[in-house]
């Protein structure tokens, strides 16, 4: 007869290792209560600030040093982040002398070596200096559909190495924080004395190189400027001087610009505009051409009469839709806003020349009798890639319009 085959011996019950689950080493905790477990990375440490979603696949670099983004926590749906490393060339902020704007970063996938010849520096060292905090290991896909059905809520991202938070305290920042709203942060942004700038647009054999004297004067009023706008003047012919966000109108004026620009920048509109929109209406009253991307778009709205208003998921992306009523044409933008120029208050000496299409809201407005008009996305962003760069043309010609 076979022999009875002998009982298997009980395997051991497996256990899991750091390695098969990672250590919870970040949070993010809403205002709501609601915490999300993950893996921290960059920085060491907590912030509290607004969680905004960015649709964007590429320009990470440019999105976290954006002053636009001060206040704010960026989501980022494309799971790759990081991985094509860090350089000293990619970097949108015009002060350098400033904390990082944006507050931290959520992502999904780890960050890996960089694996790009321009990269001069592996992102989690470059977070880790510029003292921004990240998370990764976050279910990003199911964090944007909250935001999207709830809107951009308040919360504390957190990393510490040993994975040892205080719960309640963070709860507590979370849900004591006021928002963006009533929230001046250009003047925390800003430049605080004058510049010139002469670097131009990039070249790829060549990279930035600096351009002699343009034939148009411009000043560019910094409320959180971008670096890629003023290349982008610069290269449409511009001698560009930037001075910081409190400048009045009269100092702008006595340095005899052809024309003047309002830039992008963070916070509310409203509460920057306490003291920036009377000197936008000293300057709109000089005649000169004027041109605002972005916040300078906003308070540009409030100096002419409209009002503005908080929106409940924002513009943040790469990948935005928007016609121009000026040429029938639809351009692929750059979009980076919370807040939206109502288009039901524009008075009627305002035109509104663009609209996005996702949505319906303002994305572009001019004035019917003066060489003054501004949109709400970023032309020098090149997401189309040159959709919108016919925007800085338009601001010469109308300078040259004038002088002739």
């Amino acid at each position: 007869m076979p022999k009875t085959p002998a009982k298997a011996k009980a395997q051991p019950r497996p256990q899991f290792s750091d390695w098969d689950a990672p250590r919870v080493t970040g949070l993010i905790v809403l205002a709501d209560g609601t915490v999300i477990e993950g893996q921290g990375f960059g920085a060491e440490g907590e912030a509290v600030a607004e969680i905004c979603f960015n649709t964007a696949m590429t320009g990470y670099q440019e999105v976290l040093t954006d002053p636009s983004y001060a206040g704010q926590i960026v989501t980022f749906t494309f799971p790759h982040i990081g991985n094509v490393g860090t350089n000293d060339e990619d970097i949108e902020t015009t002060n350098l002398a400033a904390a990082a704007a944006v507050k931290g970063l959520i992502v999904k996938a780890p960050v890996t070596e960089p694996a790009n010849y321009r990269s001069a520096k592996p992102f989690d060292k470059w977070l880790k200096a510029r003292g921004i905090i990240g998370v990764s290991g976050i279910d990003t896909r199911a964090l944007t559909n909250l935001i999207r059905d709830r809107g951009m809520p308040n919360g504390v991202i957190a990393h510490h190495a040993r994975g040892k938070f205080d719960l309640a305290k963070l709860k507590k920042m979370a849900a004591a924080w006021s928002g963006l709203e009533g929230l001046d942060l250009a003047k925390d942004v800003s430049l605080t004395q004058r510049m010139d700038w002469d670097e131009a647009c990039w070249d790829w054999s060549r990279g930035y190189e600096a351009k002699p004297q343009g034939a148009y004067r411009v000043v560019a009023v910094d409320y959180g400027l971008k670096r890629n706008i003023l290349r982008c003047l610069v290269s449409a012919g511009c001698d560009v001087t930037v001075v910081p966000a409190t400048t009045s109108a009269e100092a702008i004026l006595a340095l005899q610009p052809d024309g003047i620009f309002l830039s992008n920048g963070p916070g509310d509109p409203a509460a920057t505009g306490e003291y920036a929109v009377p000197e936008i209406r000293k300057l709109v009253a000089s005649g000169k051409p004027l041109f605002g991307i972005c916040l300078g778009h906003q308070m540009l709205g409030l100096a002419l009469g409209a009002k503005t208003r908080k929106m409940h998921q924002g513009h943040h992306g790469a990948n935005h839709p928007v016609k121009d009523f000026t040429t029938g044409k639809v351009e692929i933008t750059s979009m980076n806003h919370g807040f939206t120029v109502d288009r039901d208050s524009l008075p009627d000496t305002v035109v509104e020349t663009h609209v996005s299409l996702f949505d319906g809201s303002n994305a572009g407005l001019a004035l019917k009798d003066r060489p003054v008009f501004s949109v709400q996305y970023h032309p020098e962003a090149s997401p189309g890639p040159q959709d919108s760069h016919y925007l800085f043309t338009r601001f010469v010609e109308a300078m040259a319009k004038q002088r002739n």
